[in-house]
Parts: C-alpha cells; sequence; structure tokens
C-alpha cells in the first residue's frame, strides 16, 4: 500500500513541486488548494500519467469545519495518512508594520499560523500511536523571513513563520514519543508566484544579489528538502530545521 501525503496549497509553487517529486517516490498524494480548481487538477493529471495516485480537495485550512473534511476526504480516496506537508500559506503587499490593517493581520495568521495548528491537529489524531495509529511525519513550510525579519516588506507574514517555527519545534517534543516526527524548511528567494501576491512579481530577480550562491531557488530544491525529512533518512531527526535559502 502506497503512503499517503497530504500536501496543503498545492495547486503551484513548492506545494506542487512536493506533490509531484512526492507521487515519483511512491506516496499516494492528497493535492489541497483553495481556489485555483484547475491548478490542482493539473498537478494531479501530471502524477497520474506517471503512474501515479492522488486527488484534488477544495479546502480552506483556516476553516475548522474545512480542514476537518480535507482530512476525511484524503483518508476516504487514499487511505490511511502517513504524512502531512503544511505549505498553504499567504502573503499580501509590501508595507510597513505602521501602514497595515487589523484585517491584513488576520488574514496572515488565519491561514499561515490557524491553518498549520489546525491540520497539525487533525494529523496528530490519526498518525500519534496514542490514538491507534502507526507513527509518520510532518514537515511545515516555514521561511528565512522566519528569521529575518522582512523589514520593510512583510513583518506580518515573516511573525507568522516565526510563530510556525515555534509549532514545529514545540509539537515535535510533544509527539516525538508516539511515533511522529516534526521539522519544517525555511525557503529563502525561490521562484514561485507568491511574490505577485506581494506586489513584486519579479523580486527575486531583484534581491538574488544578495544571496551568497547569487541566484533564486526552484521549487523542486526545497521540494528534495522537504521528501528527505519526510523519508526514512531522516528517521533520527525531528524538531529540525533545513534551510533552503543559499546561504542567505
Amino acid at each position: 500500500m502506497d503512503k499517503v501525503l497530504l500536501v496543503t496549497g498545492a495547486s503551484r509553487g513548492i506545494g506542487a513541486a512536493t506533490a509531484l517529486l512526492a507521487a515519483q517516490r511512491g506516496y499516494a498524494v492528497a493535492v489541497n488548494y483553495h481556489r485555483n480548481q484547475a491548478a490542482a487538477e493539473a498537478v494531479v493529471a501530471a502524477i497520474h500519467a506517471g503512474g501515479g495516485r492522488a486527488v484534488a480537495i477544495a479546502a480552506n485550512v483556516a476553516d475548522e469545519i474545512d480542514v476537518q473534511r480535507l482530512f476525511a476526504e484524503t483518508e476516504l480516496a487514499l487511505g490511511p495518512l502517513s504524512a502531512l506537508v503544511n505549505n498553504a500559506g499567504v502573503l499580501e503587499p509590501q508595507l510597513r508594520l505602521d501602514e497595515m490593517s487589523v484585517a491584513r493581520w488576520q488574514r496572515i495568521l488565519a491561514t499561515n499560523v490557524i491553518g498549520p495548528l489546525l491540520c497539525c491537529r487533525e494529523a496528530v489524531k490519526r498518525l500519534s500511536t496514542r490514538h491507534g495509529g502507526t507513527g509518520g511525519a510532518i514537515v511545515n513550510v516555514s521561511s528565512a523571513a522566519a528569521r529575518l525579519g522582512s523589514g520593510g516588506e512583510y513583518v506580518d507574514y515573516a511573525a507568522s513563520k516565526g510563530a510556525l517555527d515555534t509549532l514545529t519545534i514545540g509539537l515535535a517534543k510533544e509527539v516525538a514519543a508516539e511515533g511522529i516526527r516534526v521539522n519544517a524548511v525555511r525557503p529563502g528567494f525561490i521562484y514561485t508566484d507568491m511574490h505577485a501576491d506581494g506586489g513584486e512579481p519579479g523580486r527575486v530577480d531583484r534581491v538574488k544579489r544578495a544571496v551568497p550562491l547569487q541566484r533564486g531557488g526552484q521549487p523542486q530544491e526545497v521540494a528534495e528538502a522537504i521528501l528527505w525529512l519526510l523519508s526514512d533518512a531522516a528517521s533520527f531527526t525531528t524538531g529540525s530545521f533545513i534551510d533552503v535559502a543559499g546561504g542567505r
């Protein structure tokens, strides 16, 4: 039986790259998306074309009922859950903190913090030996912004990823004895559509000279780190972080 992986926000960017690579490595993949059904279905079609199993499931990770349904539909379609990648995240246009609205912060925190908390809760209920599960792995997609703060651009986004880092450390300790490993990756400047959400589609090319490796990263490079953390090769690794940021 295939291992079953749920990837949130998997219709584009790092999430899509992770879903595709996971399928190549033998996972059955639930491709979660919020609004872009066509993009999610294209990821599923690519997995099917390669002989893999996948299903696209719409859900807003900030909504508790949606998240509960997402996990139920994943297992109904593919079988018992083996692993979770918390990738869904949102970014708003570049602003100073003193120009930001509370509504903006609530949107950012709902998806980037409440979302992973909800998904981790549902995953633990299924994976933990305490609940009759057989263990598994969770990988959170954080950001180099959690370390660097994103001053003058996205302090709220950076703060949300700092919260995700703390969740990773705490949950890893909480469920380690129950067969679950919890780790995170911190991508740096990666060529994804998310920069357009922040109002600057060409951001990576503008800032890449500030990266020691002198270039932006590709979603596939982040996916490789995620798949290693999910794999048995990382069996003694929990509460840890892999920075995929070109040395930044």
